[in-house]
């Protein structure tokens, strides 16, 4: 999608919403997002956090890695 599409589809939606908590809502997710600056968490972390991070992605990766979610429910209970 391109960029006026989405902005056009955003007004669209944004038109078609009568409630106005919702709006509200909307509205202040739309002004965090624009406020927030991409990276500062990743900046926060050490050197040895970002690694285990990366390293946790890749190993996420490999199916034999992961657990189902039927298996975790039973670990809960």
């Amino acid at each position: 999608m391109i960029t006026l599409e989405i902005k056009n589809n955003f007004h669209q939606l944004i038109d078609s919403i009568e409630n106005e908590n919702l709006l509200r809502k909307f509205y202040e997710l739309m002004l965090r997002k624009r406020a927030s600056k991409d990276g500062i968490l990743w900046n926060k972390l050490s050197e040895e956090e970002k690694q285990e991070l990366l390293l946790a992605n890749e190993e996420s990766k490999n199916p034999d890695n992961l657990i189902s979610h039927s298996e975790i429910k039973k670990k809960s209970n």
